[in-house]
């Protein structure tokens, strides 16, 4: 008798978030997923070629804006990436119901892996083994987070507390501790068993189902309905638009991960940003002998630890130190590195002049 075959593992790419931190590179009308974050490939293709291999990963499942479908397609099918199933959101919920529509979309034994679109992962073989570490544990009915091991005092991320092991290379999830500030950052890294939560997460489409409605029972009902009232074609799922709308905006993490008792996490090295600032990219960029990262039309002189790029004008900078400079075709910014978290106040003003286009100006609820 055959044995049954194994359960996929389905790559949940999840295309939300405005990513206004990174403007005016990614702007409200030409969110974060789609641009690239180093003049090559855009972060939506990086993730998805991260997930290619057909040995270990099943096509993936896009879950995008109604309003970006087509962009994701077509970047999607300029990356030579086939075979993908989209599920076009009408309206931008959180995560735990976009996660509840794809696990629905799934078998029960399939395994979601769930990926935020914009996220940089340097070491992809460090990515790929934790994967497997952690299908063992999804297969056992946990479900699995990522922890990346912290090699600075970051205020900008959440952190797991990490436990005692539960599988080969899994740890228990004691607690999820939201973004600290710089003294309590300093002594997580201190403890050595807090890790930043990466917002990266494996596990079974059944228990994940369970999991919703023992914690969320809320979300559930609603995501089926607006799937049963939906229409299907040629790969794209259009959930029904006032149903779905009618389901909390929640992200994954408070509506399940913090409840269950089943939760465990993979650590992992792997290179990895959510690139929610530009700070933060010149942290994971390839810099230069001065500490610089510079893309496009740039040249420096006696300049250090500065991120500079320009999309159209060539850009010259002189006795520059710590800034970040960024020239697209239409606009400019110039903020010291350690002032780039602010870039979002920037944009409120520009909305408020009407220089932006208004839009929702949050990054979304994935948990980092």
């Amino acid at each position: 008798m055959d044995e049954p075959a194994p359960a996929r593992v389905i790559p949940v790419i999840l295309c939300g978030g405005a990513g206004t931190r990174l403007w005016p590179l990614s702007r409200l009308d030409r969110p974060k997923p789609f641009v690239s974050v180093d003049g090559g490939a855009t972060l939506l293709q990086e993730t998805a070629r991260r997930v290619g291999d057909p040995a270990q990963f099943a096509p993936p499942l896009i879950v995008v804006s109604e309003d970006f479908g087509d962009i994701a397609a077509a970047q999607l099918n300029q990356a030579g990436i086939g075979g993908a199933r989209f599920i076009l959101e009408p309206a931008a919920r959180g995560t735990a119901p976009a996660i509840a529509t794809a696990a629905l979309e799934s078998g029960a034994d399939d395994l979601l892996l769930v990926l935020p679109s914009d996220h940089v992962v340097k070491d992809g073989a460090a990515f790929r083994a934790a994967i497997e570490t952690a299908t063992a544990a999804a297969r056992e009915g946990w479900l699995v987070t990522f922890g990346v091991r912290p090699e600075r005092p970051e205020t900008g991320y959440g952190y797991i507390l990490a436990g005692e092991m539960v599988a080969p290379g899994a740890l228990r999830v004691e607690r999820f501790v939201e973004k600290p500030d710089a003294a309590t950052a300093a002594r997580y890294l201190a403890d050595g068993h807090y890790l930043w939560n990466s917002g990266i997460f494996l596990f079974g489409a059944q228990p994940l189902l369970t999991a919703l409605r023992d914690h969320a029972p809320y979300i559930l009902p609603e995501a089926e309905a607006a799937l049963a009232a939906g229409h299907r074609e040629d790969g794209r799922i259009r959930p029904e638009a006032s149903r779905f709308a009618r389901s909390p905006s929640q992200s994954i993490d408070h509506a399940v991960m913090e409840k269950s008792g089943r939760v465990a996490v993979v650590p992992v090295d792997m290179g990895w940003s959510d690139v929610g600032s530009w700070e933060a990219l010149h942290a994971v960029a390839d810099l230069d002998a001065d500490g610089n990262a510079l893309a496009g039309d740039v040249v420096m002189i006696d300049s250090q630890g500065s991120l500079v790029r320009s999309e159209g004008p060539l850009v010259v900078g002189v006795g520059v130190r710590d800034m970040v400079i960024v020239a697209t075709e239409r606009s400019v910014l110039i903020v010291p590195r350690g002032e780039s978290q602010r870039v979002k106040e920037a944009v409120e003003a520009l909305v408020r002049r009407g220089l932006e286009p208004p839009a929702e100006l949050t990054d979304g609820e994935k948990g980092p």
